[in-house]
């Protein structure tokens, strides 16, 4: 981590990470990126939906390929990059077949490092293979839910998800959530662990920095009236006088509460659900 002398009050907790040393310092491809509409939290009408969304600066979208269609082919490490819409780092493939994909970068990956993907590839790092041949206790990271469908679960920075039995056609996963998953053993999924696993020990040090990501300030329910939060209202600084956490419009949120839609389609897979609190 690198961090900063305290030349002002914010400038004392700060930490940035080392992107020189991670980084190889190359501009990304411009066939790869293209222009994405900000919503700022608002929908067709122009409301706001969702709150603390706005502002920030301006970004380019990487094309980030999670499909990894391009089987049997191998694929060769051009460079390391930084992606301003996720807290992985990307990196420039090449195959050998000329064609250049961004796709997230794991974490023991360097420049000059090459991977396959395809059903009969080997079982290591940076190779992408389908989880019925992936051992127990492999860590394995971009899982897809459906065969075909492209990476959906364990794309975050430093996360990893573990294989932990094989039964009936389904592989049972333990996700970082601690929740453990069936899913089916044709999909694939990327041997080892998401790069940039120090992300999560940055200290943002002050507000402006949140407001370059885009993200707006936050108010806190107990310092609202009663009519805008389940927590608002009272003399002076009050705690929520609710037993159980609440959100915003009345509905259960954190703190060891379930939050799960109980008709939930995906159910049938779940081993065992998540554990949330202290207990975690």
């Amino acid at each position: 981590m690198k961090t900063y002398k305290p030349t002002s009050p914010s400038r004392r907790e700060m930490s940035t990470l080392p992107y020189k040393k991670l980084l190889s310092g190359d501009k990304p491809l411009k066939s790869l990126l293209s222009s994405k509409k900000r919503q700022a939290g608002r929908n067709h009408a122009g409301r706001i939906t969702v709150r603390h969304q706005g502002g920030g600066h301006k970004r380019r979208l990487r094309e980030i390929d999670f499909k990894y269609d391009k089987k049997d082919i191998p694929a060769k490490i051009e460079t390391i990059e930084y992606d301003p819409y996720r807290t992985a780092f990307i990196a420039r493939a090449l195959y050998a077949d000329g064609e250049r994909r961004y796709v997230l970068a794991a974490k023991s990956i360097k420049v000059g490092d090459t991977f396959v993907v395809g059903e009969s590839t080997p079982v290591k790092p940076g190779n992408r293979v389908p989880l019925g041949r992936i051992p127990s206790g492999t860590s394995v990271y971009n899982i897809e839910l459906k065969p075909g469908a492209g990476a959906r679960l364990v794309r975050s920075a430093g996360n990893q998800a573990e294989v932990v039995a094989h039964d009936a056609g389904y592989t049972q996963i333990k996700l970082p959530s601690t929740e453990i998953r069936k899913v089916s053993d044709l999909c694939f999924a990327s041997i080892g662990t998401v790069g940039n696993e120090n992300s999560r020990l940055v200290n943002i040090g002050k507000a402006g920095r949140n407001r370059w990501k885009g993200k707006r300030p936050t108010v806190r329910g107990s310092a609202m009236n009663p009519v805008d939060h389940p927590y608002g209202g009272g003399e002076g600084r009050q705690g929520r006088g609710l037993r159980r956490a609440k959100s915003k419009w009345g509905k259960p949120t954190g703190k060891g509460q379930k939050t799960r839609t109980p008709k939930k389609y995906s159910n049938v897979f779940i081993v065992s659900r998540r554990k949330v609190g202290k207990k975690r």
